[in-house]
Parts: structure tokens; C-alpha cells; sequence
């Protein structure tokens, strides 16, 4: 029981505050808390990660009053799935000095796109290319969580609505005509969207390390701070537009050059403090 008023004190603390410091509220050891969501006994459910597994939440770790239930489920074969569920997914394209221009690009970047929610797969999801897939991509980018209601905040008072951030994996199909009208088709198509494993608060946001692997080779990698848009600028550019709601995803960009993968490949995104979202390319979907 001490050991349960403790793990739910310190959820509280996290989910009650903001800023570095959080990335400090522990149980036993020397990792931030880590927010999910996993399947046990046929549903959904939250959960922390801390000391002996993952502690069961009652309700949504978006929830203020979320407190730890007593249930712990070993993280050894547990079924992860996407973190949140969102009622919106925005990206953010061109943030990286070092990405090429788009060829049919209209204006200076960064710019702003969607993907949908049904995109999402979670840590170990197949990513499975579409029938007429001809060059699918991965993008490893860090993703930001938004934590409370956000409409036409300043960017001094944007960080207040991030929850924390995540992982993800931008998967982009280049072999459709990447034009304004294709660009949903292109982002936004069943398991474009891997997201994972785990949700962070309290970390340094603009300047953590984000890495990609490909079977196991390093094809990406760079440090946040090198966005050109920054998190509290990109909330609030974003929230003078769309009113965020709490889960809502924004993916801030990938650095560099991205390259295809073919069925079989094993595709690793690693942000710092976070962890690692894995996913294996399926084989093509079949055709009509």
C-alpha cells in the first residue's frame, strides 16, 4: 500500500505539473514517468511505467484525477498501442534546415499538414504499404502531445498546454503525386501513423537526440534544437488556427533525407528519454 500511494502521488505531481523538473518524478529508479496505453484481458486500457511493470490508471492520463488502480502488468509481452487517442494528428513539413525543398513546393517552409487518427499503429504494428505503393518512406520525427484545451495561445504560455512528448514515425507513401490534393493520400493512409511507446513530460523538448534506424543502420539523426520552428512556436502558430484538444498529436518534422523500405524491414525511431517505437514493413496490401 505505500508503495501505491507513492506511485500515485508522483502521477498526480505529473499530471498537476509542468517543466523539466518533472522528468524527475520517480519511483525507484532514474527514468521520467511514462504515460501509455496497453491491451489486457481484450481492452484498452492507461497505464504508468515505472518499478515492476505498468501501473493500471482508472481513467485516461489526460484526466487530472487519474490515479493509479493497484493492478501491474509485467511490460514482457504486453500489447502497446498507440498512446493517445487523438482527435486530430497535424504535421509539421520542411522544419529541418538540412530537408529538400518540395518539388512542387508554393511558399517558404514550415508548413502544415494532416494525417488521420486511423493511421495510428502502435510499438511492434505492421506497417503495411497500400496495393500501388512505390516508394513508402519513413519519417522518424518527435511528436508533441497536447495536454489541454489550446485556442490562440501566446508562445510564452504554449508549453502550459503540452502534455509531453512521443515518437512517431511520419510514413510517407512519395510514389503518389505529392501535390496539395494528394497529400492526405500520401500521409494519411492506414498505419502511416506508428506512435510510441510511451509518453514523456518534463523533458527539454527542443533539444533532445532523434534517431532512426533501418535494420539496424543509423539513416537519421540530429538533435531537436536543429527545428526551425520550435514546440512553444509551432502550438501556438497552430492554435490560432485549430482549437487543440487534449491527445492531440503534432508531428514537428523530420531531419534530413528519408529513403523507401520494402516489406520485411525493420524500421526504429529513438527519441531521448522516451524510448524506442519499432515497427517491421508488411507485405503490400492485395488489390481490388
Amino acid at each position: 500500500m505505500k508503495l501505491l500511494r507513492l506511485l500515485s502521488a508522483l502521477v498526480v505531481t505529473a499530471l498537476a505539473a509542468t517543466g523539466p523538473a518533472l522528468a524527475q518524478a520517480t519511483l525507484g529508479d532514474d527514468a521520467p514517468l511514462r504515460f501509455g496505453r496497453f491491451e489486457a484481458e481484450g481492452q484498452a486500457r492507461y497505464g504508468v511505467l515505472s518499478v515492476g511493470g505498468v501501473h493500471e490508471l482508472d481513467r485516461s492520463f489526460l484526466d487530472p484525477a487519474a490515479q493509479v488502480t493497484g493492478r501491474v502488468f509485467p511490460l514482457d509481452g504486453l500489447k502497446l498501442l498507440p498512446p493517445v487517442v487523438p482527435s486530430k494528428i497535424i504535421g509539421i513539413a520542411l522544419n529541418y534546415p538540412d530537408n529538400p525543398p518540395l518539388p512542387d513546393k508554393a511558399g517558404p517552409g514550415p508548413g502544415y499538414f494532416a494525417k488521420l487518427p486511423s493511421a495510428l499503429i502502435g510499438e511492434g504494428g505492421e506497417i503495411v504499404p497500400p496495393a500501388d505503393s512505390t516508394n513508402l518512406n519513413y519519417e522518424g520525427e518527435m511528436v508533441v502531445v497536447i495536454g489541454k484545451q489550446a485556442r490562440k495561445v501566446s508562445p510564452k504560455e504554449a508549453l502550459d498546454y503540452v502534455f509531453g512528448v512521443t515518437v512517431g514515425n511520419d510514413v510517407t507513401e512519395r510514389g503518389y503525386p505529392f501535390s496539395p490534393l494528394q497529400v492526405l493520400r500520401a500521409k494519411g493512409s492506414d498505419s502511416f501513423a506508428p506512435l510510441g511507446p510511451w509518453i514523456v513530460p518534463g523533458l527539454l523538448y527542443d533539444d533532445l537526440r532523434l534517431t532512426t534506424r533501418l535494420n539496424g543502420e543509423v539513416v537519421q539523426s540530429a538533435r531537436t534544437s536543429r527545428m526551425i520552428k520550435k514546440v512553444a512556436a509551432i502550438v501556438s502558430d497552430l492554435s490560432q488556427q485549430f482549437t487543440l484538444e487534449p491527445g492531440d498529436l503534432i508531428f514537428t518534422g523530420t531531419p534530413g533525407k528519408t529513403r523507401a523500405m520494402k516489406p520485411g524491414d525493420v524500421i526504429e525511431v529513438e527519441l531521448d528519454g522516451v524510448g524506442v517505437l519499432r515497427n517491421q514493413v508488411g507485405e503490400k496490401e492485395k488489390g481490388q
